[in-house]
C-alpha cells in the first residue's frame, strides 16, 4: 500500500493566533506532526498544505515538502478542510499521474499521538471493507445519560432520551469522541464524496491522554503539562 501524508496548517487560527507554530517542548506545533508522520515506513511522503510562507518554511526546516501554497479561498475560517484534502490530491495527480491509494491527514492539533498511532489506523484501513478510518477516544459525556439540550420551551432534556430510564451511566449505549489524531482515507472517496460518514468508517481507539485536540490557549497549556508528565 503506497501511503501519502498530508498535515493541513492555516496561518490563521482565531482561537490561538499563531497556533501552528507556537512552540511546545521545545519545537514548533505543526514539527510533532511532521516527525510522527515521518517516523511511519509506509508514508512515502510527507506533504504539508498550508497558505502561510512562514509555516511553509517551519515545515520544511523539520523536513516536511512544501510543494505548493493553498489558495486563500481554501484557508478561510469558514472553508470545509475536506476542500484543501482535494486540493492536495488534484496536485499528486496533476504530478504524478495518478492519485495516491491512501492519503493519510495527520492534524498538528494532536502532538502527543504516537506514530504507533498512525500505523494503527494503517493497520486497520489494510483489513479493508474501510473507505477511511478514523481515532476515537471514549468519551467522558453520554447523549443517553448526561449530555443536554435545551428546550423549545426553555428546559433542558436528555441529547438522545433512551427507552427506558439509565440509573448508571455505565448501562447507557458506549460512545466515543473523535479525536484529530489521525484520519486514513481512501483517495476516491475523498474525491467523490462530501463528508467522511457518507462512506463505511471504522475508528482505532487512541488512550485519551494522546488524543489531546489543541484550539485553545488552555488546550495547549494542558498539552505542554501531559507533555513534562511524558
Amino acid at each position: 500500500m503506497k501511503a501519502i501524508a498530508c498535515i493541513f496548517a492555516r496561518g490563521g487560527s482565531k482561537g490561538l493566533p499563531g497556533k501552528n507554530i507556537r512552540p511546545l517542548g521545545g519545537k514548533p506545533l505543526i514539527a510533532w506532526s511532521i516527525e510522527h508522520a515521518l517516523g511511519v515506513d509506509r508514508i512515502e511522503r510527507v506533504i504539508v498544505s498550508t497558505d502561510s510562507e512562514e509555516i511553509a518554511a517551519v515545515a520544511r526546516l523539520y523536513g516536511a515538502e512544501v510543494p505548493f501554497i493553498r489558495p486563500t479561498e481554501l484557508a478561510l475560517d469558514n472553508s470545509p478542510e475536506w476542500l484543501a484534502w482535494r486540493h492536495a490530491l488534484n496536485y499528486l495527480r496533476e504530478t504524478t499521474g495518478v492519485y495516491p491509494e491512501v492519503m493519510v491527514s495527520v492534524p498538528t492539533t494532536a502532538p502527543l499521538r504516537l506514530a504507533l498511532d498512525i500505523e494503527n489506523c494503517l493497520d486497520e484501513y489494510e483489513k479493508g471493507d474501510a473507505d477511511m478510518v478514523i481515532t476515537v477516544t471514549e468519551s467522558h459525556r453520554s447523549p443517553y445519560f448526561n449530555m443536554v439540550k435545551t428546550n423549545q420551551d426553555g428546559t433542558v432534556g436528555l441529547v438522545n432520551p433512551p427507552h427506558s430510564a439509565i440509573a448508571r451511566r455505565q448501562d447507557a449505549p458506549v460512545v466515543y469522541d473523535m479525536a484529530t489524531v489521525c484520519y486514513v482515507a481512501n483517495s476516491e472517496f475523498i474525491m467523490t464524496h462530501n463528508a467522511i460518514f457518507e462512506g463505511r468508517v471504522k475508528a482505532v481507539n487512541v488512550p485519551v491522554e494522546r488524543a489531546i485536540d489543541i484550539d485553545t490557549l488552555l488546550d495547549f497549556q494542558i498539552a505542554e503539562c501531559l507533555l513534562k508528565i511524558r
